[in-house]
């Protein structure tokens, strides 16, 4: 059976504590390898490591790591098949997805930032004096500097996309990294460190600690990582940032999100619905970015609710390994339960499921799968916007659905969670979209489309989704500290 180590200092290093983890192929149940269980003593030394690495990896020239970050896409890129296979098997979602998005984006997000640190635009000021009496003439320049060791937490949804997403900028401003992804999806996040050695990078520069909360928390608490980047739930934002407030760290958190997908008289329909499907499903429903909130105008709803139906039970539920596999696992047996009984307490609220609401049928899967964690795409109606289900995120591949009368209830309902992540609007009407991008409470806001991602953007959320932003030029400030240097004269 596979067995995944640490990888501290260069090389694989097993647990101080000698215990490992389980970790299941989500798909058919089944345990296929054991990770290592960090706790504070791994942590340690994987810091040492770090810390040691970063005054020369500092000092390295940023073409020099620029390059070396290109080599690492380019194996990614040399390892496609065999690593979205990994990520196939660990996280249940379709290899094709995996193909596709996730491995190709995790190679994007190293040659993005490998490029933007070299070009990033400095900060110069001709200062007059200021008007000021006696105010010398000076000239301001802002030099920006790498933070240290960087603590990078990353989930199980998106594994490698979202690991590289945090290490790439933290590593090309010039910051070491001690990295901890989730113990459910640890495959990848092994396969990047060997291949991060095969790209020259230098020992402790980057080191994967992999376990459950032990690892992360004692990464959040540790006096030398200065630095905090976190993509999860609210629940566990929430104690990162008591924990790096009291000490003084930087912190980013990208939580989680209840998305409003708002579908106007005036769209195109039949291209909402599309969209919207996706934007429901897409890995099975597990993207924080998700619309899982569907608020159609009461005009077009019959069209909207017999087409997410339709979208919803023409999915290719199967085997993920397989290649025309459209819909996949989730990516736990306990994952699979909670959405259950989010969709359970939607039927107690008097919600009416128009298709799915509950797990697949077993007879419905290849033999191999019967055991594995699937559940149908669900649609649900007819719940009261200020219920539970309709307040939190479930996580999983369900969307419900309302209408709206006019302009100011579509917001209202929108606007109506304590979460700001995304939202998306469909519309012909280039003044309505602009006041909805104006009015909605989101990080970000998609117009006739969802999920376009340009990497040079900031990402991130408002309200209960999160603090600060990554992307383009604000993980390049992020990871780096600016100091002011006036010359007078």
């Amino acid at each position: 059976m596979l067995r995944m180590d640490h990888w501290i200092n260069g090389a694989p290093v097993p647990p101080e504590s000698g215990e490992y983890l389980d970790v299941h192929e989500p798909a058919t149940g089944a345990r296929y390898a054991h990770v290592a269980a960090g706790d504070t003593r791994d942590v340690e030394r994987a810091v040492q490591a770090a810390s040691h690495a970063f005054p020369a990896w500092a000092a390295t020239g940023v073409s020099e790591r620029g390059r070396m970050l290109e080599r690492l896409a380019d194996l990614i890129d040399q390892r496609l098949d065999d690593l979205a296979a990994a990520e196939s098997m660990d996280s249940g979602k379709p290899v094709s997805l995996a193909r596709e998005v996730d491995i190709p984006r995790s190679a994007s997000n190293l040659r993005y930032f490998a490029h933007a640190v070299q070009h990033a635009a400095g900060e110069f000021f001709d200062f007059d004096g200021g008007g000021v009496p006696g105010g010398a003439r000076a000239m301001n320049m802002v030099l920006r500097s790498p933070r240290g060791v960087a603590g990078c937490i990353s989930p199980w949804n998106l594994p490698l996309y979202l690991l590289t997403w945090k290490i790439a900028p933290a590593l090309a401003t010039g910051n070491t990294v001690v990295a901890k992804p989730s113990e459910v999806t640890p495959r990848t996040a092994s396969m990047l460190a060997e291949l991060s050695a095969q790209a020259g990078l230098p020992a402790g520069v980057l080191n994967i600690v992999h376990g459950d909360a032990r690892a992360g928390s004692a990464i959040v608490t540790h006096e030398r990582v200065p630095t905090i980047t976190f993509t999860g739930s609210t629940a566990v934002g929430r104690w990162i940032g008591a924990q790096a407030g009291g000490m003084l760290k930087r912190v980013s958190l990208e939580l989680g999100g209840k998305n409003p997908f708002i579908i106007m008289d005036d769209a195109d329909v039949e291209a909402a619905i599309k969209v919207a499907a996706r934007a429901a499903f897409r890995n099975q429903g597990q993207i924080c970015l998700c619309g899982s909130r569907l608020l159609v105008h009461e005009r077009v709803l019959d069209r909207v609710r017999a087409g997410i139906v339709k979208a919803a039970e023409t999915l290719a539920v199967g085997d993920p390994s397989l290649a025309d596999t459209q819909f996949g696992s989730l990516v736990s047996e306990p994952h699979r339960a909670k959405v259950s009984r989010m969709v359970e307490s939607a039927r107690s609220l008097g919600g009416r499921i128009l298709t799915g609401g509950g797990p697949v049928d077993p007879a419905r899967l290849p033999p191999r799968c019967r055991g594995g964690s699937f559940y149908e795409p669900t649609v649900v109606e007819g719940l009261d916007p200020t219920c539970e289900f309709e307040q939190e995120e479930v996580f999983g591949p369900v969307v419900s659905l309302r209408s709206f009368r006019d302009d100011d209830e579509a917001l209202r309902l929108a606007n109506g969670t304590k979460y700001g992540l995304a939202a998306t609007v469909f519309t012909r009407d280039l003044s309505r979209a602009q006041h909805f991008a104006r009015s909605l409470a989101a990080g970000i806001v998609w117009v006739n489309c969802w999920m376009v991602r340009d990497l040079r953007t900031p990402f991130g959320g408002a309200r209960h989704s999160g603090v600060g932003r990554e992307g383009g030029s604000e993980a390049l400030r992020f990871f780096t500290e600016p100091k002011n240097v006036c010359i007078a004269g």
